[in-house]
């Protein structure tokens, strides 16, 4: 019979599957990557030449003793290296200054 079934003959070779993973495509996959970042990387670095403006502003003037104020780990306020109650850190701050209210005043916390 030309067209037959085919008998199975009850040995289990054929149905022997293999449970490995198959890195074919895997390697294939990264081989690909591999070529798009070689020939990418070249031109992801080429030099661009920017003509940035000049800087026509004058520079700022430093002052010459700044005002530093102090807050120590116990708590305690120095301008400098004067300890000053809390309560007169106003008028002393007025005095630092000049009574200059624009003028800068530099905050450090200690340990």
């Amino acid at each position: 019979m030309a067209g037959g079934i085919r008998e199975h003959s009850g040995d289990d070779e054929d149905m022997d599957v293999s449970h490995e993973i198959n890195v074919t495509p895997f390697i294939d996959v990264m081989l690909v990557l591999l070529i798009i970042f070689m020939v990418a990387a070249p031109l992801s670095t080429v030099d661009v030449n920017v003509d940035l403006p000049t800087a026509n502003a004058p520079p700022s003037a430093r002052e010459d003793q700044p005002i530093f104020v102090s807050l120590r780990s116990d708590l305690t306020l120095a301008i400098g290296n004067d300890d000053l109650p809390r309560e007169t850190l106003g008028t002393a701050l007025d005095t630092a200054t000049g009574s200059q209210r624009d003028r800068r005043i530099f905050l450090r916390a200690l340990r």
